[in-house]
């Protein structure tokens, strides 16, 4: 688990370390990020805060989703080869 800044909301931090790995090509183009259920065994959250974090990911263009298959790396905001 990691240590929250107190100045911001968690889901604004997970989703800012989810971005960096998504820049860092932790998690490719087209693979999954962690469902809801990984988020909240990872950071420590409620489900409600990790579905935000992959809502709000969906919403800046980072992520997509596929009906009953997870949610996935969106190929427009990661580094060019």
């Amino acid at each position: 688990m990691i240590e929250f800044r107190p100045n911001a909301p968690k889901w604004r931090q997970i989703a800012d370390i989810l971005k960096a790995r998504i820049a860092d090509g932790t998690y490719p183009v087209d693979t999954p990020l962690p469902s809801e259920h990984e988020l909240v065994k990872e950071f420590g959250v409620a489900r409600g805060t990790a579905r935000k974090v992959l809502t709000k990911l969906k919403e800046e263009g980072f992520a997509y989703a596929e009906r009953g298959m997870g949610t996935f790396v969106a190929p427009a905001n990661t580094p060019e080869s």
